[in-house]
């Protein structure tokens, strides 16, 4: 099946990838973007490893959260500079600095966190526990305080301390890429976190037309161009007694916020 595609806007005319014979430059730029950003998280995180011992924990995480979101930030303004990928997440600027709020959004690609985080410069997010293990990959987003999810009740356990501490918490209930039109099923413990941190659920659309790291597709493949990616806000929840019932409501109000912004898949 392919990658779900929901509309946001018309293609904008792009005469440098509109011509076949400039789309071998076109994969070429887009693939430089990509290593432009390993490299930036790889340079980070071994920075990030001498500054642990030396930041304490609260200092740790303020610096962190910072420098992963303006690095994010950096790689959005080289993309849009290329004129391969565009976001407009412009939306999610009233939350930046509101302390103890969920975030919840769908899920259609891999670059959705570096959409929310490089607006959020308060937010964590729940991670792969072996990607908070590896020494590569792992500093930066420890020292960051970012939540492993290699315990459902100690994922709970950290989300609620942080939320609570004032940070903000980026979560896509679906677990994992979206499959099914317009969103998956939702696997997420929002409701418990909400109720146990009593902060506020804001719900974030997130929208394009393109199937670019979709589920499926691979990282080397070069999509249509180009790739426009839009972030609006959905509405706010207030923290329920019965969590699943709160989880049933986003879950409803994300399939009728989708529902006709674009097309199923074929």
């Amino acid at each position: 099946m392919p990658p779900v595609s929901t509309m946001s806007q018309p293609r904008p005319a792009q005469p440098l990838i509109a011509r076949p014979w400039l789309r071998p430059v076109a994969w070429l730029l887009l693939q430089g973007l990509l290593l432009g950003l390993g490299l930036m998280s790889l340079g980070w995180n071994l920075l990030a490893l001498l500054l642990m011992p030396l930041l304490g924990r609260e200092r740790g995480r303020t610096v962190g959260r910072w420098v992963i979101s303006r690095a994010y930030a950096l790689f959005w303004w080289a993309a849009r500079l290329s004129g391969l990928l565009q976001m407009d997440a412009r939306a999610l600027d009233p939350l930046a600095g509101e302390r103890g709020l969920i975030v919840v959004a769908n899920h259609p690609s891999l670059l959705d966190a570096l959409m929310l985080v490089a607006r959020l410069p308060r937010s964590a997010c729940v991670m792969k526990a072996s990607l908070a293990h590896n020494p590569f990959l792992g500093p930066g987003a420890r020292l960051a305080r970012y939540i492993p999810n290699d315990s459902i009740h100690g994922l709970v356990r950290a989300a609620v301390e942080d939320l609570k501490a004032g940070g903000q918490l980026v979560l896509f209930p679906e677990g994992t890429r979206t499959t099914r039109w317009p969103i998956g099923p939702f696997h997420s413990a929002v409701g418990v976190i909400a109720k146990r941190a009593q902060v506020p659920v804001q719900a974030v659309f997130i929208e394009t037309d393109s199937p670019y790291l979709g589920k499926g597709w691979p990282l080397w493949k070069l999509p249509p161009l180009p790739i426009v990616f839009t972030v609006r806000l959905g509405g706010r929840f207030a923290p329920h007694d019965r969590p699943q019932a709160l989880q049933a409501e986003l879950e409803a109000h994300f399939a009728a916020g989708l529902r006709g912004r674009g097309a199923p898949p074929a």
